[in-house]
């Protein structure tokens, strides 16, 4: 997929004679019978493609309520769900203001933040970021640090199933993306996470005296997402 620029490196693992180890593996793969090749590129062009579609072309292809899938904005399902800037900017406007929304918004957008502060519900995100502006930052001890761009890489956010899963071992870190005032700025995420009525919790092997556990068995449900 990478045309030759990642290479595959054939690797082994060593038995250590007096301690235990425990290495915990996940493969991703496409369909064994779907065949594969140089892509990343393409996958950019279709994604401008769409955004720079006409809004007809757009609703042909929109999300259901209960979908992650699809075009749209985010919906609210639910009276304590987290809202978006915008859901609280709408909010906040009385019945007069609301006459002037489209114009005041236009304004607003010059200055809007991004993708709030958050941590992924999900096992894991494959992101394939811009090729050139940056805009994705992580919270690391009270400061946000900004992730460099590696072109062609995929960058992959470990999310809070496998903080659970792991029993804290790996964390899910708090992230946030940000809006180029000058430049236009995409990338690409891809959600990795089980079933959403699985139930998940830490992995039985990672209990021990000096390693109790920290979380609970929970179902990520499609309420459990939009709610938080």
């Amino acid at each position: 997929m990478s045309n030759g620029v990642f290479k595959s490196r054939v690797h082994r693992a060593l038995v250590n004679p007096k301690y235990e180890r425990m290495t915990l593996a996940m493969f991703c793969m496409p369909h064994t019978e779907k065949g594969i090749g140089p892509f990343l590129e393409k996958v950019r062009e279709s994604s401008i493609l769409i955004f720079r579609s006409s809004m007809k072309d757009k609703k042909k292809c929109l999300r259901a309520e209960d979908d992650f899938e699809g075009y749209g904005n985010d919906v609210i399902l639910l009276d304590q769900q987290t809202l978006d800037w915008v859901d609280r900017l709408i909010s906040l406007l009385d019945q007069n203001t609301n006459k002037s929304f489209n114009f005041g918004l236009k304004i607003l957008l010059t200055s809007v933040f991004g993708l709030k502060p958050h941590a992924d519900g999900t096992a894991i995100t494959v992101l394939l970021q811009d090729k050139e502006i940056e805009g994705l930052q992580l919270l690391k001890d009270g400061q946000w640090v900004g992730v460099p761009i590696v072109r062609d890489a995929l960058t992959i956010n470990v999310g809070d199933q496998i903080e659970i899963m792991s029993n804290g071992v790996f964390k899910s870190r708090v992230h946030r993306a940000l809006v180029n005032p000058k430049y236009e700025r995409m990338t690409l995420a891809m959600f990795c996470m089980p079933h959403t009525e699985k139930g998940i919790g830490p992995v039985d092997e990672l209990i021990t005296d000096e390693t109790p556990r920290l979380y609970k068995n929970v179902k990520y449900s499609l309420d459990f997402y939009f709610e938080h």
